[in-house]
């Protein structure tokens, strides 16, 4: 049986690989990694951020009138210019309505822009319900907003009495998209800064073999095919030591998505161990298939010039790649949603969003075989190339059999 054969071919060499690269001091240096993710995802985070802004910013809806609202908008600008690092709540002005329950139902279902509570009773009776918490950030805003409204001075500096009653409720319609939106682009940005800080590596692996010719020794000995895979899987497990050391000592800085760190992010729709679990697969995938067209472009180049010159073009790809997924956040259903699934390169990112988004299992597994099919054909048809273009002469093993064979 050949498969089996280049299985065990395959280990042979990820094992000599792994072992290589583990055991030398500069490995030292890659674990110490964790400071360009931190400083990447600080821009990222804030890069994200700006992406959320295309569902509309949770605001809070207020029930009253223009002339009642005005005292509160003026109060609200007042509080943005003397702390405009706060980023004070955003108000709305709405007009009550007959039915002023179904209003605030309606308000609260919103997608665009999300509405994040309804203020009602104007300063004089003021009553907030929505998707807040009594001691929270937003209503000591309100507080502070509806003080100083009612004082009729600006004067952010002075703390007041609480002057709001709060009903809160649990999140619905466009506010709770909104908030799962944050934990999508979250898990995206994740997946993103490991593979564009990993992935990179997998381009320069055939250099040495190539330059030493110890590639025609490996090509004569086993398939090509399990070359392929053996350096691939080595480098992922290689990988996975460097995640998990970033994780355990803290540097991967989830703070610079969540002011509250992973904690204060919004539950996923699939539930967090779920939801992480998928984060680990997702990042597999991910890495394997950017990592295979790596190893199939780097394969052709002759010498580590020619890498280096690769280099930037491979960030721009897979900065256009992160973005494409990006795009499905909020969207997954719809025609640029779906291609994002689809695409081999992009699914990954674009299942992770449906993951936060959507409590469904079942398009998880189905896109897990589908990423694992283009591994599988992406090697391969990098493996063919590199025997066509590179190996042009000498002994070689076949894909579709062991028999020695010149090409």
């Amino acid at each position: 049986m050949y498969v089996p054969e280049i299985i065990r071919a395959a280990f042979v060499i990820a094992r000599r690989d792994f072992t290589a690269t583990v055991l030398r001091k500069t490995f030292l240096l890659f674990l110490i990694g964790p400071l360009f993710p931190v400083i990447m995802g600080i821009g990222f985070g804030g890069m994200g951020a700006r992406l959320a802004e295309d569902g509309g910013r949770p605001a809070v809806a207020v029930i009253a009138t223009a002339q009642a609202f005005e005292p509160l908008r003026a109060a609200r600008d007042r509080l943005a210019a003397a702390t405009p690092e706060a980023s004070p709540v955003e108000l709305i002005q709405v007009t009550p309505e007959a039915d002023l329950a179904a209003q605030r139902a309606r308000l609260l279902a919103r997608k665009s822009p999300a509405v994040l509570a309804v203020l009602e009773g104007g300063i004089d009776a003021p009553h907030v319900t929505g998707t807040i918490q009594s001691d929270g950030r937003t209503v000591a805003q309100l507080d502070h907003i509806i003080g100083d409204a009612r004082a009729g001075v600006g004067a952010p500096g002075v703390k007041v009495a609480r002057t709001i009653e709060v009903t809160s409720t649990e999140r619905a319609g466009g506010t709770l998209a909104s908030a799962r939106g944050l934990t999508a682009r979250a898990g995206q940005t994740i997946l993103f800064l490991l593979t564009i800080l990993l992935a990179g590596a997998v381009l320069s692996q055939l250099i040495e073999e190539k330059s030493n010719k110890a590639i025609e020794i490996l090509a004569a000995a086993v398939p090509v095919e399990a070359i392929f895979v053996g350096k691939l899987f080595a480098m992922l497990a290689i990988s996975f030591i460097g995640i998990a050391v970033w994780t355990i000592t803290g540097a991967l800085g989830i703070a610079a998505w969540s002011s509250g760190g992973l904690a204060g992010l919004p539950a996923p729709a699939i539930g967090w161990p779920i939801f992480l679990a998928l984060t680990f697969a997702y990042f597999s995938t991910a890495y394997l298939l950017i990592g295979s067209v790596f190893l199939a472009i780097g394969s052709q180049a002759g010498s580590v010039r020619e890498i280096q010159t690769l280099n930037m073009p491979v960030v721009l790809a897979q900065s256009a790649i992160y973005f494409f997924g990006a795009s499905a956040v909020g969207h997954l259903d719809e025609p640029r949603g779906i291609a994002a699934a689809i695409f081999p390169l992009s699914s990954p990112f674009a299942m992770i969003a449906r993951a936060a988004e959507q409590d469904v299992i079942w398009p998880h597994l189905a896109a897990l075989v589908w990423q694992a099919f283009w591994v599988a054909l992406i090697l391969r048809a990098g493996a063919r190339l590199f025997r066509r273009n590179v190996l042009k002469s000498g002994p070689q093993r076949r894909w579709w059999g062991g028999k020695r064979a010149t090409s």
